[in-house]
């Protein structure tokens, strides 16, 4: 948005992802401003969510504290010493991270336009949270007022809007499709096979709700192929995931990687895997790593239901079967290093289907038209 001649201010925490550890240089409960590719940053007080419940909500609300009085300060404004034309909120984990941008639009009268990547309250599912739960209820009721307050919605999953719709009364007409895009160092490339094996890869984080379980079960039943399993990064199930792999010689662990390294780990796969546990809710998401697998033209095995086995199914990219069934998975892996599999026109289609919906200046372009439209 700079380079396309706005004024870009950005209002975060201290960066304590993914491992809720603070980085280095930050903390000690000091406001932090610093200019990054010529956008001002402000870093407010953040508790690192390190491990626990506790450290998690603390994590949670001590932003939504610290930035929702930096925002109300006389800090906060334009270069021209006016309020900002539009607050666009970000909003991934947790829904609280939303409450400095309601803020600001009330004692400003500025719109907001909410960027969906996380479903809340059903983000807490994932962290053992139950339905019947007070939490559960208390954070649905927080989520409604949040979501209704604000003045555009953009959903990076069609399916997120009978959700929203559904639980918290949202105006169809005040959504929009806005799926993520990836990052433009993921390009077209081909595979130079020397050997025999089919190599698949997973990429991203290990957590639960992933069922990175899915692909290691599979890989036991796919002992005697050709195949070799490929799982770079890491999350709070890795150590599980790689005790349930013991004793298997088809799969290697490459522990979390920068992300400037994973052009050269998705150069070596002939295809890429996502998996994601059986949920109603969950399968209402679009993992952002499917838009990376397309943007390098890689075919796409899945076990996965919802949002992303449409998306695969709709683009002809790869196989899908249902999500904690790694017998379907192995079935869909032996499908694809079959002969008869056309397996260069799947990785065509996913570069195509990616350049029509997901490519970033596509992005840009949509959100800018979405801010401009927004602005009062």
């Amino acid at each position: 948005m700079v380079r396309r001649g706005h004024e870009v201010q950005v209002v975060t925490g201290y960066p304590n992802y993914p491992e809720g550890i603070l980085y280095k240089g930050y903390g000690k409960g000091k406001h932090i401003d610093e200019i990054i590719n010529g956008v001002k940053v402000h870093r407010c007080f953040t508790v690192p969510r390190e491990q626990g419940s506790l450290k998690r909500m603390m994590n949670y609300y001590s932003y939504a504290v610290s930035s929702t009085k930096f925002v109300l300060s006389k800090k906060c404004l334009a270069s021209d010493g006016k309020k900002f034309d539009i607050v666009f909120c970000n909003q991934l984990s947790p829904i609280m991270m939303s409450h400095a941008a309601i803020a600001y639009k009330k004692k400003y009268s500025v719109p907001v336009i909410m960027y969906c990547l996380d479903l809340w309250p059903e983000s807490l599912i994932a962290g053992g949270i139950t339905r019947q739960s007070i939490i559960y209820k208390y954070f649905h009721y927080v989520s409604k007022s949040i979501y209704r307050q604000m003045d555009r919605i953009l959903i990076t999953s069609k399916m997120f809007a009978d959700y929203l719709s559904n639980q918290f009364g949202i105006k169809q007409n005040k959504m929009e499709y806005l799926p993520q895009y990836a990052e433009d160092i993921f390009e077209p490339m081909e595979i130079s096979k020397n050997d025999a094996t089919f190599n698949f890869m997973f990429a991203g984080n290990i957590g639960e709700i992933q069922s990175v379980e899915t692909i290691i079960k599979a890989a036991r039943l796919l002992s005697d192929f050709p195949v070799k399993i490929h799982i770079v990064g890491g999350g709070s199930d890795l150590d599980r995931i790689k005790k349930l792999s013991n004793g298997l010689k088809n799969v290697i662990f490459y522990g979390r990687r920068p992300i400037d390294e994973m052009p050269n780990f998705y150069s070596k796969a002939d295809a890429m895997l996502v998996t994601l546990s059986a949920d109603p809710i969950l399968s209402l998401t679009l993992p952002g790593k499917v838009q990376s697998y397309m943007a390098a033209g890689k075919p796409i095995i899945g076990a996965i239901d919802g949002e992303t086995k449409m998306v695969i199914e709709d683009a002809q990219c790869g196989l899908c079967g249902k999500a904690n069934n790694p017998e379907e998975l192995a079935d869909n892996i032996k499908k694809f290093i079959m002969k008869d599999t056309d397996r260069n026109v799947m990785g065509q289609n996913a570069r195509k289907y990616y350049e029509k919906y997901y490519d970033q200046k596509l992005f840009m372009d949509k959100l800018e038209n979405e801010l401009n439209n927004s602005e009062r």
